[in-house]
């Protein structure tokens, strides 16, 4: 097991601002589907996602069971979790994990599989658990996404969507929960996901190295200062990381009291329609990521600035045809438009 004492701490990455929102916006609020990160590579992509669990949250799960369920939601629960419900079932209280999906994983490994010849003598099913059960009530990260097997990355992606995993074989059918966050990261230089894949996160960040020469400096020293003494590095950053963990954890809490006014909705309507973008993914994606980032403020209303956030994270990725001018989103005439339309 890795120890997270050593894990370069997520408050302590210089700039990246929109790739930190991103994915804490999805720790906030894991029905936002995920997060795809695009970039060159050392711009600190699989740093930050390994950086989360020092500021995951703490949940409640029954004792012993491998897909983690959660005791106060019956119906997410697995078939055994159902049967001991009504017995004295224990439970215990954990951070969430980041589970690691490797590139080379094969559909069985990550799915599960049952055993046929179990089952036929017996009558009973006997399943192996896959990677999608671990990952219940998890975070499934997969680095280099779009080196994935696309057979795989649809069996994740259609499993994030529904939150359950599903395996048939021989007429043998067996479903558990499967809630995630999925987050994806890659390098384009080494390949593209297919754009029916890319709609599917989400949220979608593109990340860049710094441009600016204090900036790298800074990168430069936090850096050479975690290797040299990790302790004393992580030390430095204790508080930070206590503040930005109890934030996430009052935003979870103050989700469901969130709201939104009719403009809103047809403001994204408006955009989604401006900016070309097929099916209704894109306008429902917004108003979920601007109500996640109200949250996170710590209010109770969306408001300007959450509109413009989550346009900024939700939208890019899902543009079908050339709108405006220059091909590209004019994210000016947007936050103009944001500006014009909610008082």
């Amino acid at each position: 097991m890795e120890n997270h004492r050593l894990i370069y701490p997520f408050t302590a990455i210089v700039g990246q601002e929109d790739m930190k929102k991103a994915l804490i916006l999805n720790i906030i609020n894991p029905k936002l589907n995920g997060v795809l990160i695009r970039g060159e590579k050392g711009t600190a992509k699989s740093t930050a996602v390994r950086a989360l669990i020092d500021i995951l949250p703490v949940r409640e799960q029954v004792v012993d069971c491998i897909f983690s369920c959660d005791p106060r939601d019956y119906s997410s629960l697995c078939e055994n979790c159902k049967k001991i419900l009504e017995e004295d079932i224990k439970i215990k209280k954990e951070k969430m994990r980041v589970i690691n999906l490797p590139v080379g994983a094969t559909e069985d490994r990550v799915v599960g599989t049952l055993d046929i010849e179990y089952a036929i003598k017996s009558g009973e099913k006997k399943f192996e658990p896959g990677i999608l059960a671990e990952a219940n009530r998890n975070i499934l990260y997969v680095d280099e996404v779009n080196l994935l097997d696309d057979h795989v990355v649809d069996v994740l992606l259609d499993a994030a969507a529904m939150g359950v995993n599903s395996i048939e074989r021989e007429g043998i059918s067996y479903t558990h929960p499967s809630k995630f966050v999925l987050i994806g990261t890659m390098n384009p230089e080494e390949g593209d996901l297919r754009p029916q894949l890319i709609d599917r996160f989400g949220l979608v960040v593109d990340v860049y190295g710094e441009r600016c020469q204090d900036s790298r400096v800074e990168v430069i020293k936090r850096r050479l200062g975690f290797e040299d003494n990790p302790h004393k590095f992580i030390k430095e950053y204790e508080n930070q990381q206590k503040n930005l963990a109890e934030r996430i954890e009052q935003a979870k809490d103050l989700l469901d009291k969130v709201e939104y006014s009719e403009e809103c909705l047809r403001l994204a309507a408006e955009i989604a329609i401006k900016i070309g973008v097929d099916g209704h993914r894109a306008d429902i994606t917004f108003i979920k990521t601007a109500v996640t980032h109200a949250a996170y403020r710590g209010e109770i209303k969306v408001n300007k600035e959450d509109l413009i956030a989550a346009a900024k994270l939700s939208l890019p990725h899902r543009m079908r045809r050339q709108p405006f001018e220059e091909g590209v989103i004019d994210f000016q005439q947007i936050n103009e438009l944001i500006e014009r339309t909610i008082m």
